[in-house]
């Protein structure tokens, strides 16, 4: 295939030997598979400001330091330079929390380098020895789609005891490799301890993913976010913390938005319900 102008750099300075197709397309970055160390890897080559339709990236990025006085003036003022720095720290950001996730025990692609503004990490396998589905693309019977949610559960504590939230967690961001769920995209993830936004996104993430993969569960009991948040604000989250999903929410704060979502679900079901009853209506 023609090689596209981002990997050429990578390929003269013999990061990577062939570039065999394109694997994914997102709203950050187009995913290319390609050959390095002698295997297939996965690059990831982030896209200009104009061409990404991620939105309100402030909420994302607060809280997060800027070392040099010099660029964190220059983004405070938004200039030219600024704005490039910004640009290159968003994409800086993805391979910093890869390497800080993947030394903590998160299931994630083990990256390998970042030159150019290219990450090269781990090509994920599927069950089926070629290149992992999203677990959006999975046709999971009932006990399996609920055994990956937990799985998936799981990893968000890890991600949280490792004081990151991923602040765009879904089953589109989601693979599913031989051996279970493996979390990708990471750009936007915010600190836990230091952006105000934080509890809120770990709640729409909990909630995006109890939500794909409910198979029929009451959100009410699939309420993991308030809880583990809960046990993480105490200093009492840990890695194999019991979480039930339980919570009750009139003794808390709570968060609108995912009470709405969990109200749309019970008028869902109850929907579904009614069909039901309707198609054995004779």
């Amino acid at each position: 295939m023609r090689i596209p102008a981002r990997l050429r750099p990578l390929i003269e300075y013999g990061v990577i030997t062939e570039v065999v197709r394109p694997l994914l397309s997102g709203k950050e970055a187009q995913v290319y598979l390609v050959e390095s160390g002698g295997e297939l890897r996965a690059a990831k080559v982030y896209k200009s400001t104009q061409e990404r339709s991620f939105r309100h990236r402030s909420s994302y990025t607060e809280g997060r330091k800027v070392r040099n006085s010099r660029d964190r003036r220059a983004m405070g003022k938004n200039s030219r330079y600024g704005r490039e720095q910004q640009e290159a720290a968003w994409n800086t950001a993805e391979a910093d929390m890869i390497r800080k996730l993947h030394r903590a025990g998160v299931r994630v692609p083990k990256p390998y380098d970042f030159v150019e503004g290219v990450l090269v990490m781990e090509c994920i396998q599927g069950p089926d020895g070629g290149v992992a589905p999203r677990i959006s693309d999975c046709p999971f019977t009932r006990e399996e789609g609920i055994e990956v949610c937990d799985q998936i559960i799981r990893q968000i504590v890890k991600m949280l005891c490792a004081g990151v939230v991923h602040a765009d967690m879904s089953v589109f961001n989601v693979l599913m490799a031989d051996d279970g769920p493996v979390v990708i995209d990471f750009p936007q993830s915010v600190s836990a301890a230091s952006n105000p936004h934080a509890r809120k996104i770990l709640l729409r993430d909990v909630a995006n993913i109890t939500d794909a993969l409910r198979f029929g569960r009451a959100p009410q009991a699939l309420r993991y976010g308030y809880e583990m948040w809960d046990l993480y604000e105490n200093g009492e989250l840990d890695e194999n913390s019991v979480l039930t999903g339980k919570y009750d929410v009139r003794q808390h704060q709570v968060d609108p938005d995912i009470l709405m979502l969990e109200m749309q679900q019970v008028e869902e079901d109850e929907a579904l319900a009614e069909m039901d009853d309707e198609d054995f209506d004779y």
